[in-house]
């Protein structure tokens, strides 16, 4: 199978995650209102469903890495798809939530297994190529799936949502069942404890690992504390309509694609180092920028930060994936999970420990961007470059 070939199943994989954050996010107070609950616990529907985003890969990696990744990523489709049925019937929030979890665990299976296949067929700067591609049409997601709820819910109620995804399940399965082939190495280890600290620990004491490993979990902490807090900032606070408010979220889904697009071709030419060095920069620029903008609460000030740390994500997200898995050839499906663990599950937390201090949300974000500074700080010493940079980074 050729790389054309291989991109639009990998691309049907990667956005069932992205699908099942962003296509209800106009429908939030709609239901917090028919549930009855405040707007901040109908948000627990996003943090449950990352949240096991997350802790599922440390399952279905060693999964992935002992029974394939075909298999894994079947079986994820379809708990996707019943978890998104059971989330479209609910009739009450705990219910919805446990449902949520579910699609989670679904998501997450699918997710690893397309990470995983990156992996085995690609060295670290083609993968971190292929990650940023992908990551592309993850962005388009937050383009265009708050467009289609808003539809959905306003034609059909918030319920058509989860029943579209459920489509989206059949639709996307019925192609894989048929065209994915397994990628899994014949020399890939298959541990027998498939929840074991041994699947890890290589993995966890490689310091090119955790470095990039880190820098994509303070990076994706940024972006769910951004779409976890923009309903209730832009809507609540701000009182943006929900046309209005899905017109900013797309316009720097819009960014945020053009960005996805670029960072193949500057990872290319520039390598690894610089393009996470340049993506880190952005960050910061944004931190500080926000905090600048703290005094005046307005859409545009509150989202032009979040655009440059749009650009920042875009360029970071690829690369530091590709470097971090780059040394674990042999147990692909391991490492990939532990990345997504760690992006997923440990940003999340990131954002819920944020979440408790007293700060609003425009000042929880500035926060997230400034913490980049003293990574990038520790980036610059010549003595910690030296244990995380691979030969062709």
């Amino acid at each position: 199978m050729t790389n054309k070939q291989r991109l639009p199943l990998l691309i049907l994989m990667v956005i069932f995650s992205p699908l099942a954050i962003d296509i209800f996010l106009p429908a939030l107070p709609v239901m917090a209102a028919e549930f009855v609950v405040p707007m901040n616990e109908i948000q627990w529907s996003i943090t449950i469903f990352i949240l096991s985003l997350g802790f599922g890969q440390l399952i279905s990696g060693p999964l992935a890495d002992r029974y394939g990744r075909r298999p894994v990523a079947m079986g994820g489709i379809l708990i996707y798809g019943l978890a998104s049925i059971i989330s479209a019937y609910s009739d009450s929030l705990a219910f919805f939530l446990v449902s949520r979890l579910m699609q989670g665990f679904g998501a997450c299976a699918i997710v690893v297994s397309a990470f995983a296949s990156v992996r085995d067929k690609y060295n670290a700067i083609e993968s971190g190529v292929m990650y940023s591609y992908l990551n592309s049409a993850i962005c388009c997601i937050p383009a265009l799936a708050p467009l289609l709820g808003n539809v959905l819910t306003e034609h059909f109620g918030w319920r058509s949502n989860f029943e579209f995804m459920a489509g989206y399940a059949v639709f996307a399965g019925l192609i894989l069942f048929f065209t994915l082939k397994e990628t899994r190495p014949a020399q890939t280890q298959r541990h027998k404890n498939l929840i074991s600290m041994a699947n890890f620990m290589p993995v966890l004491k490689h310091p090119v690992f955790m470095f990039n490993a880190l820098l994509v979990m303070l990076s994706m902490a940024i972006i769910i504390a951004y779409v976890s807090s923009s309903p209730a900032w832009l809507m609540v606070r701000l009182g943006l309509n929900q046309e209005s408010f899905v017109y900013w979220f797309s316009f720097n889904a819009a960014i945020n694609i053009v960005a996805c697009f670029l960072a193949p071709k500057v990872l290319i030419k520039f390598g690894a180092r610089i393009t996470i060095g340049f993506g880190m920069v952005l960050l910061i620029i944004a931190g500080l920028l926000m905090l600048a903008l703290l005094p005046w609460q307005t859409p545009s000030a509150f989202m032009i930060p979040i655009m440059i740390s749009s650009l920042g994500f875009s360029f970071l997200m690829g690369a530091c994936a590709g470097q971090a898995l780059a040394p674990f050839g042999e147990k692909a499906g391991s490492a990939s999970a532990l990345l997504g663990f760690m992006q997923m599950s440990g940003s999340a937390v990131i954002v819920y420990l944020l979440q408790l201090l007293p700060l609003n949300e425009a000042e929880q974000l500035t926060l997230l961007m400034l913490l980049i500074i003293p990574v990038y700080a520790i980036w610059k010493l010549p003595q910690v470059k030296k244990h995380i940079l691979l030969e062709n980074y």
